[in-house]
């Protein structure tokens, strides 16, 4: 297994009262994927530097670290394409050594 960092950008129009149920719910899917959550650090808030679309101006930071096997990254890619309340994300590889 490897470790990986995920930041997830939330949209959190309209959700700003369930935020905590998003995070408890990508936590769940990252173990539902055969993953295991080790920390899950729930951010801020904060504007994008570069405004893609006056739709989308802002959003909630959420970094996951987890333990997964290799495919893992591309099952969460297909889960939240869709899904209107991630707006971004991005899952990056822990080195070995730091992970040490």
């Amino acid at each position: 297994m490897k470790r990986y960092e995920c930041l997830f950008i939330l949209n959190t129009a309209g959700h700003e009262d369930s935020i905590q149920e998003i995070i408890d719910k990508i936590g769940k899917d990252i173990a539902e994927l055969g993953g295991k959550v080790e920390s899950i650090q729930k951010m801020d808030k904060r504007g994008f530097a570069r405004v893609a679309s006056k739709k989308h101006q802002e959003g909630f930071y959420v970094n996951v670290i987890f333990e997964a096997e290799t495919g893992l990254n591309d099952g969460l890619q297909l889960k939240y394409r869709l899904d209107d309340t991630v707006f971004r994300l991005l899952v990056t590889e822990i080195p070995a050594a730091a992970a040490a």
